[in-house]
């Protein structure tokens, strides 16, 4: 499943992500892993999950995001959620690279039993309707 948390800067994105992830962490009976652009989250987000920082993994562009994901699916069977802030500053503000990614990011969702949480940055009327569609 993929889930889209979608609004401008400053509209609240983040604190929700945090919300859902730590509620994830609760109820999980796997691993909950966020991914996020700078370690800005560290104090936020409940220590059991995992929390990965793209720069450290010099992550860039939706390509390399997705192989990513898809390795740490691979790598960990039990990983029940994962949570993607700031998803245009990875992938380079392409909400063209952005509609492919959730594509492909819905896929592998679906065939690792993992639910998929992105934060992006875009009012409604800048994203395709596909990807408003997805937004909760």
């Amino acid at each position: 499943m993929i889930t889209l948390l979608i609004g401008k800067k400053g509209s609240g994105k983040t604190k929700k992500l945090i919300e859902h992830a730590n509620e994830a962490v609760v109820k999980s009976s796997g691993n909950v892993v966020v991914i996020e652009k700078g370690l800005k989250l560290t104090y936020d987000i409940s220590h059991k999950a995992r929390l990965i920082d793209t720069d450290a993994y010099a992550i860039s562009g939706a390509d390399a995001m997705f192989g990513f994901v898809s390795g740490i699916c691979a790598g960990n069977y039990d990983v029940t959620d994962i949570f993607i802030d700031s998803t245009l500053k990875i992938i380079g503000q392409d909400i063209a690279a952005l509609e492919k990614l959730v594509a492909k990011l819905k896929v592998l969702a679906e065939s690792a039993n993992t639910t998929i949480t992105l934060s992006v940055s875009a009012g409604e009327e800048e994203l395709p309707e596909a990807l408003v569609a997805l937004a909760k």
